[in-house]
C-alpha cells in the first residue's frame, strides 16, 4: 500500500505563487506514475498534471500550461506542483495519486492510491 501526503497549501492572491508538495511511503515510489487533480466545490475532479515513472515525460490540462510545472525527485519520494501566476478559477483542493499503470495519465480511475488533498485558495 501507497500513502500520499499533500502539504503546500494555502491562501494566495491573483499572479501568486504556491509550491505544493506530495510525499509518497514504501519502496516503490520510483515505480508508480503520479497526478494531481482538483476539485473545486460543486465540480467534478479534474485533471491537472501528471509525471511518468521516469519523470521524463510531463502532462497538463490546457488551462495549466505555462503556469504549472511538474516535477518529482525519486531520492525524496515527492512529486511538486509548483503554481506560478495563479488564477481565482484555481481554487480548489488539490490531490496527488500515485497509479501502478497508466493508459491515460488524465484518466483518475487508473489511479489505485490517493492523498487526502490540501486546500489551494487564490484571492482576487
Amino acid at each position: 500500500q501507497v500513502q500520499l501526503v499533500e502539504s503546500g497549501g494555502g491562501l494566495v492572491q491573483a499572479g501568486g505563487s504556491l509550491r505544493l508538495s506530495c510525499t509518497a511511503s514504501g519502496r516503490t515510489f520510483s515505480s508508480y506514475h503520479m497526478g494531481w487533480f482538483r476539485q473545486a466545490p460543486g465540480k467534478a475532479r479534474e485533471f491537472v498534471a501528471a509525471v511518468s515513472a521516469s519523470g521524463t515525460s510531463t502532462y497538463y490540462t490546457d488551462s495549466v500550461k505555462g503556469r504549472f510545472t511538474m516535477s518529482r525527485d525519486n531520492a525524496k519520494s515527492t512529486v511538486y506542483l509548483q503554481m506560478n501566476s495563479l488564477k481565482p478559477e484555481d481554487t480548489a483542493v488539490y490531490y496527488c495519486a500515485a497509479a501502478i499503470f497508466a493508459t491515460y495519465y488524465s484518466y483518475s480511475n487508473n489511479y489505485a492510491y490517493w492523498g487526502q488533498g490540501t486546500q489551494v485558495t487564490v484571492s482576487s
